[in-house]
């Protein structure tokens, strides 16, 4: 697997396919580790799952090390549950788990899975988890330095929902991410550029896959 990786402020956020994230500062964190690239891997610090389908919940061993921590919402794998409106502290990295839903879709009902807002080396990574556009993106304005943004439809926001989420929360820095991997999600990432470039806000965007 190429390198899939952007440097933000010293912080470095590899992207390796659909939701499946590794964020690198003081610490090793990954999110949702469905996907993972051959060979050995980085150990992780934390582990965080934003819910319990099977492209997020998955087995964390080829990455767990002996002191791994993992939490995460409704997950067999997480050692600690998670919900919307909670702050954890660990070993410097503050964690917020904020909503994440579908408002008029069954897949993900409001509370049964999360977004999570990591602060790691000064720097808030907003990893959205599985959601559409919801209201309570509105309380991010300004908050988050990067946001990682489904693009794909179906079961997530789509490239229209994704860029009025951008204009709405205005990150330096988006990365799209939760398209052309899982059925369903078929989305073009180069518009998504595009159209949050168009904004005017001055909102980078990088796509890594």
């Amino acid at each position: 697997m190429e390198d899939r990786t952007v440097e933000y402020k010293g912080v470095k956020i590899t992207l390796f396919g659909h939701a499946s994230v590794k964020i690198k500062g003081n610490k090793v964190i990954y999110v949702d580790p469905y996907i993972l690239p051959e060979g050995e891997v980085e150990k992780a610090d934390l582990v965080i799952f934003t819910h319990g389908h099977f492209d997020h919940c998955v087995d964390p061993s080829r990455i767990m090390k002996e002191d791994t921590i993992t939490i995460g919402c409704d997950c067999r794998y997480a050692s600690r549950d998670i919900r919307p409106g909670d702050h954890i502290s660990l070993e410097g990295i503050e964690i917020e788990a904020v909503y994440a839903y579908n408002p008029n879709k069954p897949f993900h009902p409001k509370g049964a899975g999360v977004g999570v807002i990591i602060e790691i080396d000064g720097v808030k990574i907003y990893h959205t988890g599985d959601t559409e556009y919801i209201p309570e993106m509105e309380e991010l304005k300004g908050k988050v330095d990067v946001a990682l943004l489904p693009i794909g439809g179906t079961y997530t926001m789509d490239v229209g929902q994704a860029v009025k989420a951008a204009d709405i929360i205005e990150p330096k820095l988006v990365i799209p991410m939760h398209y052309n991997v899982i059925e369903g999600t078929e989305a073009d990432p180069e518009e998504f550029k595009r159209k949050v470039e168009s904004l005017g806000k001055g909102i980078k965007v990088e796509i890594l896959y």
